[in-house]
């Protein structure tokens, strides 16, 4: 019996060790995007030359049916599967035109230089149609690059068109019954993603609230990383409610949901930081990687009663985070749940100061986000156990659930002409291209088509001169190494087709994986497989190496030279133009927040929330260029650091305002403060200062700073801020965001006035 028992309880080991890892491993890709991509571009590859193999064809033309196989598979990036199948069925036209094309102009320099030209100006062209558009510029572009590859001729056009049609079909096959997806699919596993994501994080807090002086900067850093994969996992679900969920409420209700747990587990993080400060926590620069500890007392450990329980509770809470409504069996997860949700409503706070007291309310509002996003997801359950705390949390979903009404997306402004991103782009990379194919050919006659891809590649999602330069520095980079790579492979795979080509498949695979993350490690991969295909065409030698590596820098410097003189679009003057919208929505967000939490009338908060929130994603990625490692102006990387940390921290803050004001119009215990409206002109007054000197450096307003919210609020009126209005709740998010904003004026030159803020606000 013993040894059942060890043997029961090892299995059971065992299975949650798996478990472990492999939530771990769907959060470190959520909804398992990359690892998808990969299986099914490899999927239709190795069905490919399964198909190839038996018909007794050439290694040249299996290497043209795996290459169109992949290129089949990846452009195509539609949402939905019956447009999926609409653009595939569409592709297969234009890969038989291009190769039958590429065949005929071979032997027609000039006049097969134009057409490829004119090709690639289409291509480019062809994304200002969406999805489907992009992915027929990118089939036809990548077929006739394979024609040159593999020396097409009018003599092989037969064959060579049988191996596209079975390419297309096999690609068709692995993406709809091998590896198939849908966006109900894709949502629930992001769903399952921020699940675990957000679990991590409380587990990170928990550590937090454990860790030692020695560890507290790693183990802060930690939480940082994990809040801010936490944020992606949200951002993410966003972009696939739409298509993912066929009732548009039932998606405003989800997107509702997910942003609120995002905020509440984030804000607790704070909250949690502030406890164990003796003196309190400075979050300005929290959002900052690699920042000093922002802490301005001493890091004090403690095992005191309520120490103990806020870690008790802090398990509890991951309990209910990890664990899927369907999986809740008996009281006991009842009873977890009734006895945290009653600490946003100051029932049974333990004796503590208040930073301690602020941590137990700041479960009870993450506990509620983790009610709301269960009823979301699973719909209604039990509620025989509910406490009162509990059951006044689902009226407040009630109400918000009644509450929700779909809103058409605003569409933004078209740019027309040469200002159009697409329009521009086309005629950069159809200039970059002709200097690309006039050095290839300086080079090589027989691989020219090597400096026009990598031209082609670097204008691939890029939209600022410095990030063509930075992404051809990554090509040129991985390629390097690629290439060293693929003449070793050369040498051990020698005459062994189908190892070479089990080799291409990890490549592929690895390709796929890789490239969300690192963009040189997928040119490295890019340029190893194609080292072994070459082998398999019995033209890889030392000096194809030489050549490739001198082809791929010949491409990447006429890129960044038609970047530079073509239409250019600077990097400074881009970052402008996103900084100044993210401090428009910063703005809108705030103003629209505070109006509310003093009574106005409800508005869509969540929707301007997540506006900011892709605005300062967009503003994050344009500055890649600017605080990139090798860039000679350090002290203006740290200066953009600085600035996108402040303005994460803004938003951070604006976000739990627009959440709590959320609340206001529902809530039966939490009332809106008149007050809070006085308070909220200085932050609406600075962020306009501070947009308008980044639209025109010749503004004059200045920046005021003064007293604290708190003290105005008391000179406002003699209320005081007490529990049951909801200025207690934001009144550190608001200070927090003055302080933020005024901050912003230093790495944006604009002139701060001392003490003016105050007056303006009396008067």
């Amino acid at each position: 019996m013993a040894g059942s028992w060890r043997k029961c309880r090892v299995r059971a080991v065992r299975r949650r060790g798996g478990t472990i890892v492999w939530d771990r491993f769907a959060a470190s890709d959520p909804g398992l995007l990359r690892l998808t991509a990969g299986l099914r571009t490899v999927s239709a590859i190795a069905l490919t030359l399964v198909v190839l193999a038996p018909l007794d064809t050439g290694v040249t033309h299996m290497v043209a049916g795996a290459m169109t196989a992949m290129t089949a598979t990846f452009a195509i990036k539609d949402k939905l599967v019956r447009d999926q199948a609409a653009t595939l069925a569409l592709g297969l036209p234009v890969a038989l035109v291009a190769m039958c094309l590429g065949a005929l102009l071979t032997s027609q320099v000039i006049a097969g230089d134009v057409f490829f030209v004119a090709l690639i100006f289409g291509a480019v062209y062809s994304r200002r149609f969406g999805e489907r558009g992009t992915a027929l510029g990118l089939v036809g572009f990548q077929i006739y690059f394979l024609s040159l590859f593999v020396g097409a001729s009018t003599s092989t056009l037969p064959e060579l068109c049988l191996t596209l049609a079975i390419a297309f079909g096999c690609s068709a096959l692995a993406r709809f019954a091998i590896v198939p997806e849908t966006p109900q699919r894709v949502l629930t596993r992001l769903r399952d993603a921020f699940r675990t994501r957000a679990a991590q994080v409380v587990s990170m807090q928990i550590e937090l609230l454990d860790a030692g002086p020695e560890q507290l900067e790693k183990v802060l850093d930690d939480l940082r990383r994990r809040t801010a994969r936490l944020h992606e996992a949200a951002l993410m679900i966003q972009g696939r409610l739409e298509e993912g969920t066929q009732d548009a409420d039932k998606a405003a209700l989800l997107q509702r949901r997910v942003a609120d747990t995002e905020i509440a587990t984030e804000r607790l993080g704070m909250l949690l930081l502030n406890a164990r400060s003796a003196e309190g926590a400075d979050t300005l620069t929290l959002h900052l990687p690699h920042a000093p500890v922002p802490l301005t007392g001493d890091w004090r450990p403690a095992e005191d009663d309520a120490t103990i329980a806020l870690r008790r509770d802090l398990k509890a809470l991951h309990l209910l985070v990890v664990r899927p409504a369907s999986s809740d069996e008996g009281t006991a997860v009842a009873h977890i749940r009734n006895r945290l949700l009653g600490y946003r409503d100051e029932e049974k706070l333990p004796p503590a100061p208040a930073g301690i007291q602020d941590a137990f309310r700041g479960i009870g509002e993450a506990a509620r986000s983790i009610l709301g996003l269960r009823l979301a997801l699973d719909g209604p359950q039990d509620e025989s156990d509910d406490s009162p705390a509990t059951t006044r949390s689902r009226e407040e979903f009630d109400a918000e659930d009644l509450s929700i009404a779909s809103s058409e997306k605003s569409e933004g402004e078209d740019r027309t002409g040469l200002q159009r991103p697409t329009t521009r782009a086309a005629f950069q990379v159809s200039v970059g291209s002709v200097l690309a194919i006039i050095g290839g050919e300086l080079l090589s006659s027989q691989r020219w088509y090597w400096a026009v891809l990598t031209c082609w590649v670097v204008f691939l999602n890029t939209a600022s001169t410095g990030e063509i330069l930075v992404k051809g520095y990554r090509r040129l980079l991985g390629t390097l190494l690629g290439a060293v790579a693929g003449v070793a492979l050369a040498g051990l795979v020698g005459g062994h087709t189908w190892v070479a080509f089990a080799l291409v498949l990890v490549f592929i695979f690895a390709m796929f994986y890789t490239a969300p993350l690192s963009y040189a490690v997928m040119s490295f991969f890019v340029t190893a497989m194609l080292g072994l295909l070459y082998t398999l065409l019995n033209s890889y030698s030392f000096d194809v190496l030489v050549l490739r590596i001198e082809e791929t820098a010949i491409g990447a410097a006429c890129g960044i030279i038609a970047a530079v003189l073509v239409l250019p679009v600077h990097t400074d003057r881009r970052t402008d133009e996103l900084l100044g919208t993210v401090l428009e929505r910063l703005g809108d967000v705030a103003s629209a927040a505070v109006e509310q939490l003093s009574g106005g009338p409800a508005s869509d908060l969540l929707s301007r929330a997540r506006s900011l929130d892709t605005a300062l994603d967009e503003l994050r990625d344009s500055t890649g260029p600017l605080t990139y490692p090798i860039t000679p102006l350090r002290g203006r990387r740290q200066t953009v650091r600085y600035l996108v940390a402040l303005l994460e921290t803004c938003a951070y803050h604006a976000r739990s305002l627009a959440a709590t004001a959320e609340l206001v119009p529902h809530s039966k215990t939490v009332a809106a403060d008149p007050r809070l409206l006085r308070a909220g002109r200085r932050i609406a007054h600075n962020i306009d200062v501070l947009a308008a000197h980044v639209a025109d450096d010749g503004a004059t307003g200045e920046v005021q700073a003064g007293a604290s919210i708190a003290s105005t609020l008391r000179d406002a009126g003699s209320g005081s801020t007490s529990s049951g209005t909801v200025t207690s709740r934001v009144l550190r998010h608001l200070q927090r965001l003055d302080e933020g904003v005024v901050g912003l004026a230093r790495p944006l030159d604009v002139p701060v006035a001392e003490g003016a803020g105050t007056k303006a606000l009396r008067s």
